[in-house]
């Protein structure tokens, strides 16, 4: 699958959940929390 890089602006709250979620190990790196997340949101659209 083709990547895009893509830019967004969150709150810093939300940077440092992704960091956290990143140094646990749950996550290889940030871009692995984003689409993780998009995922289960398109799931649940369904």
């Amino acid at each position: 699958m083709v990547k895009e890089r893509i830019s967004a602006t969150v709150e810093k709250e939300t940077i440092e959940l992704i960091d956290r979620l990143v140094s646990n190990k749950k996550f290889r790196n940030k871009s692995h929390v984003i689409e993780a997340a998009i995922e289960r949101l398109a799931q649940e659209e369904k």
